[in-house]
């Protein structure tokens, strides 16, 4: 197992070492940028479904469902993002190549526990703006960064079918961003910098209940809730005109993280079929930009629909391959709380996935696609169409038990 997770974490860490920014979305100009994280592979291939208590997969989204792991598991997954950018007038494409999680669970008796990095939102955009007036001003906009979060979780499962769990995080980050102003028939322009240091804790509680109904079936309900928590930003701004360098003095700011609440319901039969549905709400419409002089955007509460389940043709087949693949699919719908021009911002994607065994091991390769729309080119606006390609390595085996023979 150890030698696994050593060729895993190299072999994708390798995926992964080219890429540059986390996104190239113009929306990450706001706020502290994307958010990137959806959940695991397997969760995102289900429209970001995870109410399933999974004995051998890590569950990153509800810490109570450490408790529910039998074996120790590791997961690292990554994604390849392709966006074709479109307003009334031009398309434009970018590609992306990020790691997604590490992270590591581990079970012990009624306890589970769990530790690992996230990725969490990230900042790459590139925009060029020309105003029409009698003296016309070119202003060029470049950021880049995020924040990453570092977590630990517990879990404790109080009855057969009762789970709840606790999770700290410190998250922490640095976002840079430039803007570039010259004026046509001026041979110099003023460049702007702003640098922003944003590191802090936040909090997660979950519950999860799995109940037997009648003899074959399960159901499974989820709850998970994350207090509204300040985040410190150290501020930094330099002005540049030709060789002069100022200074200027900015304050340092407070970030309130939102907020969040997520219900979950899911009904199946286990190791064959599930199908499950979550909504999830965060109180964004505190949220505001790291400086105050940011203008034309205003937020709103956001919520997030996802419906989706798997299928196992037959989990101990010996006969088949095919039959122990776990195939997935989903649908997602989010409000993602951003207001710009008066036009709500709003995500769409279909989701679909395989989860494939490798050899007689509990451990897969979990395989994701999902496509998507953001965004709209009415009122001058910019429509993402994505296509987002996911893979991750979930690796379960029995840790920290001593052999009996050598």
């Amino acid at each position: 197992m150890i030698k696994k997770f050593i060729v895993s974490v190299c072999l994708l860490f390798a995926l992964v070492s080219f890429a540059q920014e986390g996104t190239s979305s113009p929306y990450s100009f706001y706020g502290l940028g994307d958010v990137k994280f959806k959940g695991t592979v397997e969760n995102r291939s289900m429209g970001g479904v995870s109410v399933f208590a999974d004995s051998i997969h890590v569950n990153l989204q509800n810490p109570a469902q450490f408790a529910s792991l039998k074996l120790t598991s590791f997961a690292i997954g990554g994604s390849y993002l392709t966006t074709k950018f479109k307003t009334e007038s031009q398309e434009e494409k970018a590609r992306r190549t990020t790691l997604d999680y590490l992270a590591i669970g581990i079970p012990s008796g009624k306890f589970g526990f769990g530790f690992g990095l996230i990725p969490y939102t990230a900042v790459g955009y590139k925009i060029s703006q020309t105003t029409t007036d009698q003296n016309p001003t070119t202003t060029q906009y470049k950021g880049i960064g995020g924040m990453n979060k570092v977590f630990f979780g517990t879990a404790y499962k109080i009855t057969k079918n009762i789970n709840i769990g606790a999770e700290a995080q410190y998250n922490f980050g640095s976002i840079e961003t430039t803007s570039f102003r010259f004026l046509d028939d001026i041979q110099y322009g003023t460049n702007e910098e702003n640098i922003s240091e944003v590191e802090g804790f936040s909090f997660t509680t979950g519950l999860t209940i799995q109940q037997k109904v009648k003899s074959k079936y399960t159901y499974f309900g989820s709850l998970v809730y994350s207090p509204e928590t300040d985040l410190t930003i150290r501020n930094q701004r330099t002005i540049r005109v030709n060789n002069d360098v100022d200074e200027q003095p900015v304050q340092n700011s407070t970030f309130k993280s939102p907020s969040k609440f997520a219900i979950g319901s899911g009904f199946g039969i286990v190791k064959k079929w599930l199908i499950g549905a979550e909504v999830t709400m965060q109180s964004t419409s505190d949220l505001k930009n790291r400086f105050d002089d940011i203008v034309g955007v205003t937020f709103e509460n956001s919520t997030r629909y996802s419906f989706g389940g798997y299928f196992i043709p037959n989990y101990n087949s010996y006969s088949s391959y095919l039959k122990r693949v776990t195939y997935r699919a989903g649908l997602r719908y989010e409000n993602t709380g951003m207001i710009l021009r008066n036009k709500s911002i709003e995500d769409f994607a279909v989701t679909a996935g395989l989860g494939l065994p490798l050899g007689g091991t509990f451990s897969k390769i979990n395989v994701g696609l999902e496509i998507g729309k953001r965004g709209t080119v009415y009122n001058n606006l910019v429509e993402e169409n994505y296509i987002n390609l996911s893979i991750g390595l979930s690796l379960s085996d029995r840790w920290f038990v001593k052999r009996k023979y050598d």
